[in-house]
């Protein structure tokens, strides 16, 4: 069902045969989670701001997968702030693709510490980082998340050819209700900003 695959900057990621997709881009799985969600989300910016406001920065991982993306925020904010308290949590459906994390090893300092990460060991702590998966339908589980409350979210499922059912606008509509006044977003398919479809 999972085949690895090399991308273009030379990092790992695998092609869900049953979905014909890969969990990254082909042009570099490191490189996508820094460049199309790290920068644009400012995760930097906001961990230098918490310097100043000492307040944790919140992250919505949405379809983590093998979670690159929240790893390579967490190894960026910490990188601008050591001191930096951060929260991801992760929604994913699969916990088979949780069990892959075991079977790579990108060049994200944080990385190391996913390791941690079993489908039956969802979460850990490490310093003032704590890191959260819950598994199931990221439609439903954000219906119960508090409004207001994350920073940045990273929307990052299969295509709209594929999963269609996580491009809907009442899913989008729920992320904006957990999202903080000034929030970013970081989104791969379609290269769009989700507030388009809000409004």
């Amino acid at each position: 069902m999972y085949t690895k695959i090399i991308t273009a900057d030379n990092t790992e990621t695998f092609l869900n045969e049953k979905v014909k997709e890969s969990y990254h881009s082909q042009t570099g799985a490191v490189e996508e989670a820094l460049k199309k969600y790290s920068i644009p989300c400012k995760i930097r910016e906001l961990a230098e701001k918490a310097k100043i406001t000492k307040e944790k920065i919140t992250i919505l991982d949405v379809c983590s997968g093998l979670g690159y993306n929240g790893a390579m925020a967490i190894s960026e904010a910490l990188e601008q702030n050591s001191e930096c308290r951060i929260e991801v949590i992760g929604l994913e459906f699969d916990p088979e693709i949780i069990a892959r994390i075991q079977d790579v090893n990108p060049p994200i300092p944080f990385y190391q510490y996913y390791k941690r990460l079993t489908p039956n060991h969802l979460s850990f702590q490490e310093g003032d980082v704590t890191v959260t998966i819950i598994l199931g339908d990221a439609r439903e589980i954000c219906k119960k998340l508090l409004p207001d409350y994350f920073d940045a979210i990273f929307f990052d499922p299969f295509s709209p050819k594929t999963s269609p059912e996580m491009w809907q606008v009442d899913f989008f509509k729920e992320m904006y209700r957990v999202r903080r006044e000034k929030i970013h977003y970081g989104i791969m398919r379609d290269r769009i900003y989700m507030k388009k479809h809000l409004r």
